[in-house]
């Protein structure tokens, strides 16, 4: 599913226009992007969180030479299913599979 496949069940679903999705759905996008960018985690419940977790400088290889290489300290975001999230997905999956047998 794409961002657009999202705008437009999400238009479809609250009677809104495309137009006026879209710019809810990129205004959510770019306040998560901004709030971990500036160091603060975002919790919604029943969905998940997103953090930044900082990762340690290490030496790596390089897969294709096997040369070593030096990677610096960074910072990557993460995001953490809840466990209600994880198991109206695990129902549905399994609901499917009865289907499909």
């Amino acid at each position: 599913m794409t961002k657009a496949d999202i705008v437009e069940k999400v238009a479809a679903g609250t009677g809104l226009t495309k137009l006026e999705t879209e710019a809810i759905i990129e205004g959510f996008l770019n306040t998560v992007i901004h709030s971990l960018r500036d160091g603060n985690g975002i919790e919604i419940r029943g969905f998940g969180s997103y953090k930044v977790k900082k990762k340690d400088a290490r030496y790596a290889r390089n897969p294709r030479t096997g040369e070593k290489v030096f990677v610096d300290e960074h910072y990557v975001p993460v995001f953490k299913f809840s466990k209600d999230f994880k198991t109206t997905v695990d129902k549905g999956m399994k609901e499917q599979t009865k289907k499909n047998k």
